[in-house]
């Protein structure tokens, strides 16, 4: 049985993934901050009025480093109170499910001839 050898992709085919591969991460770091989705998620549970650093929970170490920032209690309070809102829907779990299994089997089904021809030349030989 002959040796598997893969099929040959040129070079403008190797651009051509490169290019669709940067597009598809900068899209999938990008896209969710642009749209809301992340990052900017931010709640303030409990506004303090007329913070001071003690009412912040900073030790004076803390404030120091703030204040050397440039940043004065009132301007930090958001900064530093800021939780991130990690609350999701039913329909954004299932339908990333959804995502993540399609991409699964597609790529199962894209390989399989290379995966028989990698299987049939290890393990046929008798």
């Amino acid at each position: 049985m002959a040796h598997y050898t893969p099929p040959h992709q040129g070079k403008l085919g190797q651009l051509i993934d490169v290019i669709v591969l940067v597009v598809l991460t900068l899209g999938a770091l990008f896209v969710p901050l642009k749209l809301g989705m992340s990052g900017a998620a931010k709640v303030i549970a409990a506004p303090i009025e007329n913070p001071t650093w003690e009412a912040l929970g900073q030790s004076p170490v803390q404030a120091a480093q703030y204040e050397a920032l440039g940043y004065t209690p009132a301007s930090a309070h958001d900064l530093i109170l800021a939780r991130f809102d990690y609350s999701f829907t039913m329909g954004g779990l299932i339908a990333m499910i959804v995502v993540i299994v399609l991409y699964y089997v597609l790529m199962l089904k894209f390989s399989e001839t290379e995966y028989r021809d990698v299987i049939a030349e290890k393990f046929d030989r008798k």
